[in-house]
């Protein structure tokens, strides 16, 4: 965790929490921002990410989708019951409009290029604040009435719980530190693991990594 200010003390700026696995990014956005938003702190990866946020109750959350131990989007979308008022703009690498059509299916949210950050990220933090989305010109297809579509091609038919097996499986985590962060036996994440590979016709560890970058689980 990151260095903090105080959560409760009064302000009327904005309040912005950033998950970015990538120091030098964030290091550069918060000297951007601080100008005009409280730096609340950074965290690392996704499930600090879900741990962290609910302590301090942001206005705005700026994710990086491909986090390790739990992705962007998976986090958000568990952070969303937890906080309502709470406002997301993703950070990607990956110009794929599929993997932004899945983020805008979560609600009102922000999509920005890592190398279009500087110019456009206090837009998007400016438009969710106001309700709106913030997709990157770059990426905004003619017609976002297949978002749906694509967005259910981007999540097909996995759980939850096989998602998050798939990410670290797929991150090369051996199965006892996988039943560590999930908090299951590991019998449970050979369980996991054997009903992914069968479901999906996978066939060794290589093919599995195949399949969560075609998942967008893990970052090409």
């Amino acid at each position: 965790m990151g260095e903090t200010i105080d959560a409760g003390k009064p302000s009327l700026r904005p309040r912005i929490f950033f998950a970015d696995d990538h120091a030098m990014v964030v290091q550069g956005l918060c000297a951007l921002l601080e100008k005009n938003y409280d730096i609340l702190g950074v965290v690392a990866d996704g499930r600090a990410l879900v741990a962290e946020a609910p302590k301090l109750h942001p206005d705005v959350v700026v994710v990086d989708v491909g986090m390790p131990f739990l992705n962007g989007l998976d986090a958000v979308e568990r952070l969303i019951a937890v906080l309502p008022d709470t406002k997301f703009v993703f950070l990607t690498m990956q110009d794929d409009p599929n993997l932004a059509a899945a983020a805008l299916r979560l609600g009102a949210v922000g999509y920005v290029l890592k190398h279009s950050a500087a110019s456009e990220l206090r837009t998007a933090i400016t438009a969710v604040l106001e309700g709106k989305s913030y997709v990157t010109p770059k990426l905004r297809p003619e017609n976002w009435a297949v978002r749906d579509a694509r967005a259910q091609q981007y999540s097909k038919e996995l759980t939850p719980r096989q998602r998050d097996v798939l990410q670290l499986l797929a991150e090369g985590r051996p199965m006892k530190e996988i039943a560590g962060i999930l908090d299951v036996s590991e019998k449970t994440i050979m369980f996991h693991k054997y009903h992914i590979m069968h479901e999906f016709n996978l066939k060794n560890n290589a093919e599995i990594v195949l399949f969560a970058l075609k998942q967008r689980l893990i970052p090409a």
